[in-house]
């Protein structure tokens, strides 16, 4: 009972401080690009055929000179269409190449395998980084090359999810959620993690580690990538704001969205202490609510309950707006029922002995 109290009023602090500083720390984004250098995009494809097209149109529409962007996508042994359905769109822009990749390079695999080979293929010094099944906006490279200054070498994007579905709406609303989280606290100047789908990194920093070839492999090579940048004393920045929010398709199926976390849950594993912590208290809410039942009555209960979900759907509606979007107010209660399943139900699968799957291999 004790150690419950003690964990309700550590939560309830820390998230009104967190919420206290997403609104005061909130500041107008105006992006400023003062010069248009030669940019590299690469991606990494594995049986994307359903999505890449997507993907490369949106590349094709962003508000940048074709002339100083060469997009460099490498198909990863795919063994659908992907690398047909990317050559007939290519075939007339002569910017955009597709490389085959079958071999690994050292003791790299996967999609770290298939960037390390891609960024030795890049000619310019900004590499942008963003996945198959991502639709990136017009501004996306003015926004995240406007924050590239003095000794950056990371900077982040966001993300969410595209669809009307409830399922859909729901790991929208989780994506922002998170990200918001990570927000805050690279607003202290504190460093975090970034996403490998939507992530800017500076070639000579990413030169300086080594690139992918120079770091342990990671099944989460983004937060790897990004750890051993600011460990060089290279700056970041995050940015929340809708000119660099990018979408992703949403998890097709139950397995698959347990997969794609418990690939997540592993990859925080290697987060900075201060964000593990909010991580934690955060995933760990249910958990200990639900055997607070037994020891108060239904009332205290209820009280603390509601408590969180007023205080995180404030939190939630404030993150959607700051990228222009809103939600009614049944989804936030749909939400929380959302947070509760997947809470305990992603505890106990991140223990299971279980490989991850991911792409078709077995990490």
């Amino acid at each position: 009972m004790i150690v419950s109290v003690v964990y309700f009023t550590l939560y309830f602090l820390l998230f009104l401080s967190l919420l206290a500083l997403l609104i005061l720390n909130r500041a107008p984004y105006s992006p400023r690009l003062h010069h248009q250098p030669h940019i590299s995009i690469l991606i990494a494809a594995r049986n994307e055929e359903h999505t890449i097209l997507r993907c490369l149109q949106a590349i094709s529409a962003l508000d940048y000179p074709s002339g100083k962007m060469e997009v460099l996508i490498g198909d990863d042994a795919s063994t659908d269409a992907t690398r047909a359905v990317v050559e007939a769109y290519i075939q007339d822009r002569p910017n955009f190449m597709c490389f085959p990749i079958s071999q690994n390079s050292g003791g790299n695999r996967g999609k770290a395998n298939v960037l390390a080979q891609l960024a030795r293929q890049a000619t310019s010094g900004y590499f942008f980084f963003t996945d198959a099944d991502i639709a990136v906006p017009p501004q996306w490279v003015r926004g995240m090359l406007s924050e590239m200054q003095g000794q950056v070498g990371v900077v982040t994007g966001i993300t969410s999810i595209a669809g009307e579905s409830l399922w859909a709406r729901l790991q929208a609303m989780d994506w922002l959620y998170a990200l918001g989280l990570m927000q805050v606290i690279s607003d202290l100047e504190l460093p975090v993690s970034t996403i490998g789908n939507n992530m800017l990194l500076r070639r000579e920093a990413y030169e300086a580690v080594g690139g992918f070839e120079g770091i342990p492999f990671s099944i989460t090579e983004d937060v790897a990538i990004f750890n051993s940048i600011i460990k060089k004393g290279w700056g970041f920045r995050n940015i929340f704001d809708r000119t660099v929010l990018a979408y992703s398709t949403p998890a097709e199926s139950i397995p698959a969205y347990l997969q794609q976390r418990r690939r997540w849950m592993s990859g925080s594993m290697h987060l900075p202490l201060y964000m593990a912590v909010i991580f934690i208290l955060h995933a760990a809410y249910y958990p200990v609510l639900l055997p607070f039942f037994a020891y108060t009555s239904v009332g205290v209960a209820l009280g603390v309950f509601i408590g969180k979900l007023l205080l995180q759907s404030l939190y939630v509606y404030i993150c959607l707006r700051r990228v222009g979007q809103s939600a009614p107010w049944w989804l936030y209660i749909a939400f929380e029922i959302y947070l509760l399943v997947s809470s305990v139900v992603l505890i106990v699968y991140f223990f299971l002995p279980l490989n991850i799957t991911w792409k078709g291999r077995d990490y």
